[in-house]
């Protein structure tokens, strides 16, 4: 009886030192979104499909912040996290996390907009006057613009009269009145919300100065602590089922709709070297934590 409890007792602890290849089930978090239900929501046909392509289980983990993701990695909480380039950049600085799969968004870009009227021809017109982004630390609508004005020679943090971080709708409204010279926006996600919503002008109330080339793309990146097996199964499950997936993702609608026509690709750490120019450029050269929210 002493034998067979004392092999019983070496079994169990032996299957905590397994190696994550055999793992059946896998944590998966979403930085930008908070709660088990709208993890379900938003999230759950993508898992589901997701299990099918791969064979693992996925479970969420709700995470209420980019640093508890951040967190929860380093501690082993959770073993895949799906988030922003911006995120991803630093995450990857904290927890060593591995770029698994790349979430290729359709025209996911930043621009510079002024009203059709405007004097400002080019961004170095800009120096002086003030200018509006969106929540500071947002890769779209924050550093891709800072980035394009210092790309144009203007130093976002010194030259400019003054950003003012707000929503897209408020920022969209500012420029409408004069209170700011330009947007720095998501020009995607500007032209289907805010100025497709807006009747009170035409389209042709806002021209576009100056517009960034393609971002990096959103990312499916792994914990250090998951093994490379697994890494390359889950990637090359992915491709296979890309169609299949993506449609899974997009099905949820509301803010997965910024998903359509989304590619699933394979990706490398250095396609986010840019992002991290972008942190340099707004004095965060070191990319070692979050800015703002």
């Amino acid at each position: 009886m002493i034998r067979k409890l004392m092999i019983a007792g070496l079994l169990a602890t032996a299957t905590l030192f397994l190696p994550r290849a055999e793992a059946q089930t896998l944590k998966l978090a979403v930085t930008d979104v908070e709660g088990l239900e709208r993890l379900q929501t938003d999230w759950g046909p993508f898992r589901d499909r997701l299990q099918q392509a791969t064979g693992f289980t996925f479970d969420f983990f709700p995470v209420s912040s980019r640093t508890a993701a951040a967190e929860a990695l380093r501690a082993r909480r959770v073993d895949l996290v799906i988030t922003g380039p911006a995120e991803y950049v630093v995450i990857n600085k904290m927890t060593n996390a591995t770029a698994l799969i790349g979430l290729s968004r359709p025209d996911y870009f930043c621009a510079l907009v002024v009203r059709a009227d405007s004097p400002v021809i080019r961004p170095a017109d800009l120096r002086g006057k003030k200018v509006a982004m969106d929540d500071i630390g947002s890769t779209s609508g924050h550093l891709c613009p800072s980035q394009l004005l210092a790309d144009y020679g203007v130093d976002p943090q010194k030259e400019l009269g003054g950003i003012a971080h707000t929503s897209r709708n408020v920022a969209h409204e500012a420029l409408k009145r004069g209170d700011v010279a330009a947007i720095g926006v998501n020009y995607n996600s500007w032209i289907n919300s805010a100025r497709s919503k807006d009747r009170s002008v035409p389209a042709g109330y806002f021209r576009v100065i100056a517009r960034s080339g393609d971002l990096p793309n959103d990312v499916l990146l792994a914990g250090a602590h998951v093994d490379a097996k697994t890494i390359a199964r889950l990637r090359e499950a992915m491709i296979e089922n890309k169609q299949a997936i993506a449609e899974a993702i997009v099905s949820a609608g509301g803010e997965n709709e910024k998903y359509r026509g989304l590619d699933l690709v394979a990706i490398e750490d250095a396609a986010y070297n840019r992002v991290r120019q972008m942190y340099a450029t707004i004095g965060r050269p070191q990319f070692s934590e979050f800015v703002g929210k």
